[in-house]
């Protein structure tokens, strides 16, 4: 998904939040991963969840 994609999901407005508070800690936990690593500021940029993520995520909706 594009960023902004993932911030209209989470009804996030602010940019530099989103980064700083949401995406920057997902990818350092190693739960996102980008599409072109080698070109974080890729216009086409793109993230994905891990294993690691996916894995979270699971466990996430079975608490639901």
């Amino acid at each position: 998904m594009k960023r902004t994609e993932i911030q209209d999901i989470l009804d996030l407005k602010h940019e530099d939040y989103f980064r700083m508070a949401y995406l920057n800690p997902a990818l350092e936990a190693g739960f996102v991963e980008m599409t072109i690593p080698e070109k974080p500021k890729s216009p086409n940029q793109k993230y994905r969840l891990t294993p690691k993520g996916e894995a979270l995520r699971k466990i996430l909706k079975e608490q639901e």
